[in-house]
Parts: structure tokens; C-alpha cells; sequence
């Protein structure tokens, strides 16, 4: 089978809340990901491991490329929603920006890394991927393209 022809591999999604970074580095092995897509507007934590040098330098050293997509990120005062537990309004605030020019050419780039084939992970905090960013973002993916999404759970710590 040609790659031309070769089945589209899913795009995958991960939140690393309560997760340990082996955890999350232990399921995207196990789904052989080679690019974490992180979708984090900051890509620093609180959570020892997760921050942006330290994510990526671990990612290295098992094979797996990062990628900081920022403008596919929630803005701050979505966040201060999600916070707040005000989940309509932040789907309000993220469904307005995902249409940004900013964000819609990150979301280019990471139609064209899925199109290419790349076994691809979007990462962010959350656990639950319907409460997530991600699922959002998964889904304008899916509008543009034949793609299945498979959701990566990591074991709780």
C-alpha cells in the first residue's frame, strides 16, 4: 500500500490533568505519535514536567516532535471563564477567536501536518475532552477534512 493511499491515521488528543508526564508520554507511545501539537495559549504549569522546555525536551528524548500552536490557544478572558465554571461563555469567547485570522492559520498549519499523515496529538490541561479546547479544535479539523479523533486518557496519578 502506497502512502498515498495508506489509511488516514486518527488525530489523537491528550489532556495531562492529574497525569503524571510519564503517564501522558506512555500513551502517546502507545498510539506511536509523532508530533505533540501543544494547544495551550501559555505553554507553562504548575505541574512539574508539562512547561513548554521541559514537555518538549522530554518529548525529544522518546522521538516525538513538539509543537507550540499558541494562536490555537484560549484566550485569557476564556479562561478566567472556565475558571469561573461559565462554560457558555467561554465557549462564546473561544468559538469567536477560533475564527481569527491568527488562529485560522494555525489551524492551517495543523490541517496541512494532519493531511501530511503525522500521527498527531493536540495537547491541553484538560482531562475531559469535551470540556477541552481541543475538542473544538478537533472538530473544525474534522469539518475540513476525513479525520477520525481518538481521545488519549492517561491514568490518573
Amino acid at each position: 500500500m502506497t502512502k498515498k493511499n495508506a489509511a488516514m491515521p486518527p488525530l489523537f488528543t491528550i489532556g495531562y490533568e492529574k497525569a503524571l508526564p510519564t503517564a501522558v508520554l506512555g500513551e502517546l507511545k502507545r498510539a506511536k505519535v509523532k508530533l505533540l501539537i501543544d494547544t495551550r495559549a501559555v505553554a507553562a504549569s504548575r505541574r512539574p514536567g508539562f512547561s513548554k522546555r521541559q514537555l518538549a525536551a522530554m518529548l525529544d528524548e522518546a522521538g516525538i516532535g513538539y509543537l507550540h500552536l499558541q494562536k490555537l490557544g484560549t484566550p485569557a478572558e476564556g479562561r478566567e471563564a472556565a475558571r469561573a465554571g461559565d462554560l457558555k461563555t467561554l465557549w462564546r469567547i473561544y468559538d469567536k477567536h477560533i475564527e481569527t485570522s491568527e488562529a485560522q492559520e494555525a489551524l492551517g498549519e495543523l490541517i496541512a501536518l494532519v493531511k501530511s499523515r503525522t500521527r498527531v496529538c493536540l495537547l491541553c490541561y484538560c482531562r475531559d475532552p469535551k470540556s477541552c479546547h481541543r475538542d473544538r479544535i478537533a472538530a473544525k479539523v474534522k469539518k475540513r477534512m476525513r479525520v477520525t479523533v481518538e481521545d488519549l486518557i492517561p491514568p490518573l496519578f
